[in-house]
């Protein structure tokens, strides 16, 4: 194990690495101007002086409080939907179409109407997380529902299990996986959704009101150090949230291969 942790930081490392000597040779390169492709001390010292003040700290929470208040909104909407689909056609063929009509619109496309609705501020910004997560953890937990072999079903009900035995041992593991990747694909277009919110519906807090703010003076280093932590705390959330329940879950019950490290 310990080898394996070693390799995967190595891994981390080497990747990291190969993109930041890219980025540093691309911004001596001479292509654009300095003010707009700082190298990586000048984003290192920014971003280490927004921390060290705490304002990135309290942009980084206002963001996060909308993201998880959005997504756990939608994880609680958006299950329960999928999987009365995948079990009930009578739900299926009423909620595939509207599903399907909604999916496709763009989260952002929404924020004029959210503004009108909610004002400006925190409650836009879940709605409009909660808009774009839901719809990923619906149409994935039906598909994980149906998915479910249905030997599985079959044996389960000649050994006379009951329909809450049958959800609980046989259907709800055997669409975890699709649960589990819908619940990663509504964390990234919560990302999409709550930075183009912030742009636009929020008042002065959060990453992608800084990533807006910076650009009207031209603060490119401030820019790319929201982005930097951006896809750190991405990062953050894969490793310990989404490989911990995937690990807990479908990798222990063998049905897929847990990531380690």
């Amino acid at each position: 194990m310990r080898r394996g942790l070693v390799r995967s930081g190595l891994g981390v490392v080497f990747s990291f690495g190969l993109v930041g000597l890219g980025w540093e040779a691309f911004s001596r390169s001479g292509l654009f101007s300095p003010a707009l492709t700082p190298s990586l001390v000048a984003i290192g010292s920014t971003l280490a002086q927004m921390l060290l003040s705490g304002t990135m700290l309290i942009h980084v929470l206002y963001t996060l409080y909308r993201i998880l208040v959005g997504l756990v909104l939608a994880g609680v909407v958006g299950v329960p939907l999928g999987m009365l689909m995948g079990r009930a056609k009578p739900i299926e063929r009423f909620l595939l179409p509207l599903v399907s009509v909604l999916s496709p619109i763009p989260s952002l496309a929404w924020v004029p109407v959210f503004i009108l609705w909610f004002g400006l501020g925190n409650t836009a910004a879940m709605a409009l997380v909660f808009y774009a997560a839901t719809f990923p953890i619906i149409l994935n937990t039906w598909t994980g529902v149906r998915s479910v072999n249905r030997l599985w079903i079959r044996a389960a009900e000649a050994m006379g299990a009951d329909g809450k035995l049958l959800f609980r041992k046989v259907v709800l593991p055997g669409s975890m996986p699709f649960v589990i990747t819908g619940l990663r694909q509504a964390f990234a277009r919560a990302w999409i959704a709550v930075v183009g919110g912030e742009m636009i519906a929020a008042t002065s807090w959060g990453l992608g009101w800084v990533i807006f703010d910076s650009k009207e003076f031209l603060n490119t280093d401030v820019m790319l150090g929201s982005l930097v932590v951006i896809g750190i705390l991405g990062l953050v959330f894969e490793r310990l949230i989404f490989q911990s329940i995937e690990a807990r879950t479908v990798g222990r019950w063998g049905m897929v291969r847990a990531v380690r490290g």
